[in-house]
């Protein structure tokens, strides 16, 4: 029998109703997609590094901590004009006007929002470092000194020392029709001299001369006191004081210090290449050449014709320039900070070192504890030294037969390499992938790639078109006759340096499950194979902004029905749209969503009827904030997520990461609670309003101070909290 559809009256309802809820959906997306309630990328960076000085200007940093915080702000902008600026300059070059996706401004609009951004924060540094170098540092017996201001006896010795130590180093580079203008290395400080003949030479034109201030010496220069004061002159003074012995038979008219910021971002192409670790070396020698994105001068010092002399050779526009009233540099307060801080602890945070992990004591064997139960790790609050033990004893133990391990960005002299390179001259079978392409890490991941490829590891360097920031290490052991999986999963690089400043979580398991998910996921990395089908891990590029656009959805559809629903989150930065508008339509549903986010933040809290149900907290302070955690209420299952990545477009689909569950109950207690106590921090985390703009909570000044990075550091070394 057939049903003729069109004269059933309970089809042509159902289909209205469909139709309309259809229409609804659609009108719902058109609205939250709207340019009006994100924030733009590069101006929400901006706001970051705007809590990086605030740090620098909080009274309750010791003195020498704020100093610091000045240099980050520095080390960060320095960063973000060698890649993101130069990024939209390029467009611009390129005749690219397209609005990016979000907040909808063109490359252009951006440029003009962040010039005006930046030179405000610049001039603010300014005054900061003005205030603890001129007024506070005295009262420690500090100065930073003038020249002019020096006696008789100390301008002796800097006028010896120029004689002896520095002129020696320094190389003055005439400019003219045989000697072109020199290009000069980014991010180096430099005098441009201007000349005037004093001789028989018939040329009136002024003559220019290009100086390098030498970065091989000291840029803070102690000189001799009586008393116990220490007093330091500039070494850029010292020079431009002396300048005219570089210059016989010339007037110097003027000397005047400038700072050339270069575009650092590599371009490889990765299809071509037949060696990806040779074609990298070949980019960072043109990395230093980069086309100049950002040009610094003493304010008052540089007229306006040798400013448009400048402009001229490195093509910078004049919305480029930065005038500052002080020393060019600041990053240098780090060298600074070192060169003073002998005898003057109480100006900085009280030492600490990262306790014993609560799962793991000091007595207790890490693989015949994780045979037992999964052991979590909070880093820098309990020590990192268990991750290396990790390693070095898989390395010496003759039941290990493999370890395998992704290397993104590792310290200097890192111990987990000899730990690696020992266990391959043990006869272990090493496989180690070091992503070559992690931006500013690329020298030294090339030298450990080689130094572990002589050693006899089997390395990888990653997969065509994608970065592998996934922290994972597998180690295969054989005992009694049978095969043993332990597997370490973390938030963060193994990087023993940074884990003593980064917060970090991570868990080792001997879950065969998720031994099995680590084999097929280094097998996955290092031959050729389709993405494997996994029974607990999730792994980007894809697969995890699917899985959190259906862990949302399950959020939405368990509090249409229980009413109960929140999702909280801790990560570094948010920009995938498709994520956004995901949590919007969560919040539109009446989802309580949580959101702690150091660092950029493209979505909006607060709009009525779009994010009334949202909020979000940056912290900033003594450590890095750098864990991932990812927790989705679902009728008081509690579904509980640490990961590598964070919510944004390039690690979603540019980068293989890892997503993973964290199933024990203790583990997850922990972890909730630590995300409790940040979500109640009132001193350091700020909140985003309904405009973009962040401010210190209300009660940031109240009597009850909760300080959460303090709060676990103080209990990780055991001592009770008072409430």
């Amino acid at each position: 029998m057939t049903m003729n559809m069109e004269a059933d009256p309970m089809f042509d309802r159902n289909f209205e109703e469909n139709n309309e809820e259809l229409k609804t959906q659609i009108q719902m997306f058109e609205e939250i997609a709207k340019p009006q309630y994100y924030n733009n990328r590069e101006l929400s960076w901006l706001a970051f590094n705007e809590r990086v000085l605030e740090e620098a200007e909080d009274v309750n940093n010791p003195l020498l901590e704020r100093l610091k915080f000045l240099a980050i702000f520095s080390s960060n902008l320095d960063e973000f004009f060698m890649v993101r600026v130069a990024g939209l300059q390029d467009q611009i070059r390129a005749g690219f006007h397209k609005p990016e996706n979000k907040s909808g401004l063109t490359p252009k609009e951006q440029l003009a929002k962040i010039a005006e951004r930046t030179q405000a924060l610049v001039r603010r540094q300014t005054e900061v470092y003005r205030h603890l170098v001129h007024e506070l540092l005295p009262k420690e017996k500090v100065h930073i000194r003038d020249l002019k201001f020096l006696n008789g006896e100390q301008k002796n010795f800097v006028n010896e020392l120029f004689e002896e130590t520095i002129f020696p180093v320094l190389t003055p580079v005439a400019v003219d029709a045989y000697r072109p203008f020199p290009t000069l290395l980014g991010r180096t400080l430099n005098l441009l001299v201007m000349l005037e003949n004093s001789g028989s030479d018939t040329e009136n034109m002024d003559k220019v001369a290009i100086v390098q201030v030498p970065s091989v010496l000291e840029r803070f220069i102690k000189v001799p006191t009586k008393g116990e004061e220490t007093v330091f002159v500039l070494l850029e003074d010292v020079i431009s004081s002396n300048i005219d012995r570089l210059f016989f038979g010339y007037k110097v008219k003027s000397t005047q210090a400038f700072r050339l910021t270069r575009n650092a971002d590599l371009t490889i192409h990765e299809e071509g290449a037949q060696d990806l670790l040779v074609e990298i070396e070949k980019e960072l020698k043109k990395r230093k050449w980069g086309v100049g994105s950002r040009l610094e001068v003493r304010d008052g010092e540089m007229n306006d014709d040798v400013l448009e002399y400048l402009l001229d050779e490195f093509e910078i526009e004049e919305s480029d320039v930065f005038k500052i009233d002080g020393p060019l540099d600041l990053t240098a307060m780090f060298a600074f900070v070192k060169a003073i801080s002998a005898g003057r602890e109480h100006l900085e945070y009280e030492s600490f070192i990262p306790q014993p992990p609560q799962d793991l004591q000091s007595d207790e064997n890490i693989y015949e504890k994780a045979l037992m139960q999964d052991i979590f790790f909070h880093h820098p609050f309990e020590s990192f030294v268990p991750i290396v033990d990790f390693i070095s004893e898989a390395a010496k133990d003759p039941s290990v037969l493999a370890i395998k391990q992704t290397l993104y960005r590792v310290s200097g002299n890192s111990p987990i390499i000899q730990a690696l390179k020992q266990a391959a001259e043990n006869g272990k079978q090493v496989t180690v992938l070091v992503e070559l392409k992690a931006r500013f890490d690329e020298e030294n991941n090339v030298h450990w790639a080689k130094q572990l490829e002589q050693a006899g590891c089997l390395v990888i360097y990653g997969m065509n078109n994608l970065k592998t920031h996934s922290k994972i290490t597998l180690v295969v052991r054989r005992r009694q006759g049978r095969i043993e999986r332990f597997v370490h999963l973390g938030t963060g690089n193994y990087n023993d340096a940074t884990a003593k400043i980064y917060t970090d979580m991570g868990i080792i398991t001997s879950n065969k499950e998720f031994g099995i998910d680590a084999t097929n996921f280094f097998n996955y990395l290092s031959g050729y194979t389709e993405k494997p089908k996994f029974h607990h891990i999730v792994v980007a590029p894809f697969d995890i902004r699917d899985e959190f656009l259906n862990l949302i959805d399950k959020e939405i559809a368990l509090h249409k029905q229980h009413g109960n629903g929140f999702i909280r989150a801790k990560m570094n930065s948010l920009t995938d749209k498709d994520l956004m508008m995901k949590l919007y339509e969560a919040s539109i549903a009446g989802v309580k969503i949580e959101l702690i986010i150091r660092g950029i933040c493209c979505i909006r809290p607060g709009i009525p009827g779009i994010s009334e149900n949202i909020t979000v907290l940056s912290i900033v302070g003594r450590f890095l904030e750098h864990s991932r955690i990812f927790w989705f209420h679902h009728n008081g299952e509690n579904n509980l997520y640490l990961s590598s990545a964070d919510m944004m477009t390039r690690n979603m689909i540019k980068r293989v990461e890892i997503l993973f569950p964290i199933y024990s109950a203790e583990i997850k207690s922990r972890i909730q609670r630590i995300m409790l106590t940040q979500i109640e921090d009132n001193q350091k985390a700020r909140i985003q309003d309904s405009n973009g703009k962040y401010h210190y909570k209300e009660d940031h000044n109240s009597d009850v101070r909760i300080n959460s990075q303090e709060i676990f550091l103080i209990e990780s070394l055991g001592t009770i909290v008072e409430e």
